[in-house]
């Protein structure tokens, strides 16, 4: 399995009170698969792939990424799984303003150490693959929103990653765009990436080989059984905070605000771009 969640919970924590995002998750994609979770705004779902990009760390629970289990690992360890292991897409593409495009694509292999002269030549090489072999000299202000897109897919492929995350990869574009991402995904799952993609549109995910839903921080699973895995910790039915202080909400979940997750959401998801930034300025 490339990625297994087993027991999986996340709080945010609000004064004296603990706010559930994410209760009891046990997830699995294997290798090669391509997977959507869908739900709705505030359902936890941007959550649960923060934490399954190793952007985020879950309260409890344990996450292995391709057979390795990172909830045990160091900033450091995690960064490399990262790097590594997962490819990021995100709706607003991320990309750095001032930098062309095949300056883009090539910061993860600045990250990584790869010299000059390969990570231009491998950056080309994973433009022309996404149709873009001559925009390579072009800013993301020269760019449309697809093909904004495409240098992000680019980008999240140059360390040839075991797993693609895509949160909601199609919410910033056209029909005609979408459609074009939407086949290029196909392509890369064919040529056996295995892909896990966040959206709340129904026609999305339904380019997907399995969809699994959320609600209110619950996975739930049309197309089949919750997984159970063997050796893994039993669920928690009480959790307690330190100090005993604090307050947990019991029954319905309590969504974390939209404001509080939005912001925290986007210091995740910048933080991946800044690091690469602090490289290239290096």
């Amino acid at each position: 399995m490339i990625v297994e969640l087993r027991h999986v919970y996340k709080d945010y924590v609000q004064g004296k009170m603990v706010v559930p995002v994410l209760r009891d998750i046990n997830f699995g994609i294997e290798e090669g698969e391509y997977v959507a979770i869908m739900g709705p705004s505030g359902s936890g779902k941007s959550t649960l792939m923060n934490i399954i990009g190793c952007l985020d760390q879950a309260t409890s629970g344990e996450l292995l990424i391709d057979g390795r289990d990172v909830s045990k690992c160091t900033d450091n360890e995690m960064a490399d799984v990262r790097l590594h292991k997962i490819g990021f897409i995100f709706q607003n593409f991320q990309l750095l303003p001032r930098e062309t495009a095949l300056e883009n694509v090539a910061l993860p292999l600045s990250y990584a150490g790869v010299p000059v002269k390969e990570r231009r030549e491998r950056a080309a090489e994973a433009l022309e693959r996404v149709g873009l072999g001559d925009r390579v000299k072009f800013t993301p202000t020269q760019l449309s929103g697809g093909q904004k897109q495409r240098v992000a897919i680019a980008r999240a492929m140059i360390n040839k990653p075991k797993i693609l995350l895509a949160d909601e990869p199609t919410g910033a574009l056209d029909q005609a765009s979408g459609r074009a991402v939407m086949e290029l995904f196909r392509s890369l799952n064919e040529e056996g990436i295995s892909i896990l993609m966040i959206t709340h549109d129904a026609n999305i995910a339904r380019h997907a080989d399995r969809i699994v839903e959320i609600w209110d921080g619950e996975l739930r699973y049309p197309d089949g059984e919750e997984p159970t895995f063997s050796g893994a910790a039993s669920s928690q039915e009480e959790k307690k905070t330190d100090g005993g202080t604090s307050e947990v909400f019991s029954g319905e979940t309590t969504d974390i605000p939209d404001e509080m997750m939005s912001e925290l959401e986007k210091e995740l998801k910048e933080g991946v771009v800044d690091a690469m930034q602090e490289v290239r300025d290096e």
